[in-house]
């Protein structure tokens, strides 16, 4: 049996703690002290100095030296959380529409995703008409190397971005799947580039393919992708470049609302 929960108290108070520093810290209109932040934040110094060392060493916290003190202040990186989460949740809002235009034109379910580490988050589906239905669902998680959605967006991070990712490769399970390795994959995203669309046939999965495009913000940083979903001989069938076609339209109406 689980211990139970008391109202009032938090679940673990050393988070509890680090949050307060971070707050008190975001709520003074200068820098502070160390013992001035432990008693604005009510706790000890030694657990507040080990809190601020730590909040520096990831980049949250950052303290100017004027003689023999030291003044400890926010950084913008707490603004960038922030707005990771305003782009997230704006793609998903501003997608709708045009996830519909291709789910109707191309009769195949449309995605949008964004990537969050190194898996490809599904946050917005415009599903197919048709007695057929795929398992996707905002919400569900993909390795992103083994995704159209995964691999359009990774096109298009910066190589400090990129690189830390390519050691989490997954193999595919799919009968046209191809050796994970960096070189590999480095290599299908330079021709994601050239193209302008991703493409994955059958690698993660037998007969099933996905074509996606880049979504772009309004500082031209890739925050997400646009994609559809169906059986490899249907979009054979239908001609890939003419499905990829449409994707990018979508992809960069998308961009456009986003300030691209």
């Amino acid at each position: 049996m689980g211990m139970p929960e008391t109202p009032g108290r938090p679940a673990s108070p050393s988070a509890d703690r680090v949050l307060t520093v971070l707050e008190t810290l975001v709520a003074a209109g200068e820098g502070l002290t160390l013992t001035a932040l432990a008693h604005a934040a009510d706790i000890s110094l030694a657990t507040c100095a080990s809190i601020a060392y730590t909040l520096e060493q990831r980049g949250y916290a950052a303290r100017r030296v004027v003689g023999r003190s030291h003044f400890w202040r926010p950084t913008m990186r707490l603004y960038g959380l922030g707005s990771s989460l305003v782009r997230k949740g704006d793609l998903a809002g501003i997608a709708g529409p045009y996830l519909r235009v291709l789910a109707d034109e191309l009769n195949m379910p449309a995605h949008a995703g964004v990537l969050d580490g190194a898996s490809v988050v599904y946050v917005a589906k415009a599903a197919a008409s048709g007695f057929i239905q795929f398992d996707t669902y905002p919400g569900k998680l993909a390795p992103f190397n083994l995704t159209a959605l995964g691999r359009a967006i990774a096109a298009h991070l910066p190589d400090a971005e990129l690189e830390p990712l390519l050691s989490r490769l997954v193999p595919g399970t799919g009968p046209k799947a191809k050796r994970a390795t960096p070189r590999a994959f480095r290599a299908q995203l330079a021709k994601v580039r050239q193209t302008g669309y991703a493409v994955e046939d059958e690698e993660e999965e037998a007969e099933i393919a996905c074509v996606a495009a880049p979504v772009f913000n309004a500082e031209g940083r890739v925050v997400g992708s646009v994609g559809v979903t169906g059986f490899s001989r249907e979009i054979a069938k239908r001609g890939l470049a003419a499905a990829a076609g449409l994707v990018v339209g979508q992809a960069g109406e998308i961009s456009a609302g986003l300030g691209f």
